[in-house]
């Protein structure tokens, strides 16, 4: 059982502003977590390569890589790209390592080199839609990921299981009439980003919850709907959206996990990856706020796709 970690030290160099929450010290809380539970010298360490071009455009318009890429500003400077997205002159080159991050992990698990893989990287990705950044994100890498396995390494099916506080958005966008790639999500309703919710389709199981669900809530519809979508799709590989956000110390969201739920899922979907896809998972890091949650978090569902809980 071999779990890499990709990351890079470009994601560290993309940041918003020192009132942003989702600041570099997201990814430093959880390298120290890691260290901390003493897993992190039983996991392989790799370096996320720059996304090609024509990778990025699979998903994302040439309109909306030019929004980023065009407008960097100087040192020391913002370009706001919505009222809480911003980049700073690092921000494209962070973008295409989170996005290469997630299509190397793919490329890595497909060939039998890794079990599976965490990417920790930023900005994260799920709200970004094909036509342009939004809600922290600026490339959608899960839906990138999704898209090379599908169209590079010609998987047939794929999974995306988003447990992100927030709807995301901008996969289900994504994939809306993509019959290859199922989403399963569960997301706190109403809240940004205020996506009407929409019926359950054979490839689009997002279940909204309202505040304050806590573990209980999520784990029955986990078995109720995303098991049985899951069962009947029979993914060839698994992609997990990784927010962190839904914990209950986490500020940005209202919900009630805790670290056992997230391990508890990710067994679940471990399950499933068994079943039909040789075990194989990309999981890429999204939201999470509160750094001591976010990095115990993170030890909880990595600890889960090593197999060391």
């Amino acid at each position: 059982m071999t779990t890499a970690i990709y990351s890079h030290a470009d994601c560290l160099r993309h940041e918003m502003g020192e009132w942003h929450p989702e600041s570099p010290e997201r990814l430093r809380a959880i390298d120290d977590q890691l260290i901390r539970s003493g897993i992190g010298s039983l996991l392989e360490r790799r370096d996320a390569p720059l996304a090609e071009l024509p990778a990025v455009m699979r998903n994302h318009s040439a309109a909306a890589i030019a929004l980023v890429r065009d407008n960097l500003p100087g040192p020391g400077e913002y370009y706001p790209l919505d009222a809480d997205t911003l980049i700073n002159e690092h921000s494209y080159q962070a973008a295409l390592r989170a996005a290469g991050a997630a299509m190397a992990a793919t490329d890595a698990v497909i060939a039998g080199d890794i079990t599976n893989a965490f990417c920790a990287v930023r900005p994260p990705g799920h709200h970004a839609r094909p036509g342009g950044p939004m809600g922290f994100c600026l490339f959608n890498n899960v839906a990138l990921a999704a898209l090379h396995a599908l169209d590079s390494h010609g998987l047939k099916r794929v999974a995306i299981i988003d447990f992100d506080v927030h709807h995301g958005n901008g996969t289900a966008e994504s994939f809306r009439d993509d019959p290859r790639v199922l989403m399963a999500s569960f997301y706190q309703h109403p809240f940004y980003p205020y996506s009407e919710p929409q019926p359950e389709t054979a490839n689009q199981v997002n279940i909204p919850v309202p505040a304050r669900s806590n573990g209980d809530v999520v784990r029955k519809l986990v078995q109720e709907h995303w098991l049985p979508a899951l069962h009947a799709f029979k993914p060839e590989m698994l992609f997990i959206s990784a927010g962190f956000d839904a914990h209950r110390e986490d500020d940005l969201g209202e919900m009630g996990l805790v670290e056992a739920d997230y391990a508890w899922i990710t067994r679940e979907l471990m399950t499933i990856a068994r079943l039909y896809a040789h075990g194989r998972i990309v999981s890429c890091l999204e939201g999470g706020y509160n750094l001591s949650a976010l990095g115990r978090s993170v030890v909880a569902h990595v600890k889960a796709l090593a197999e060391l809980d």
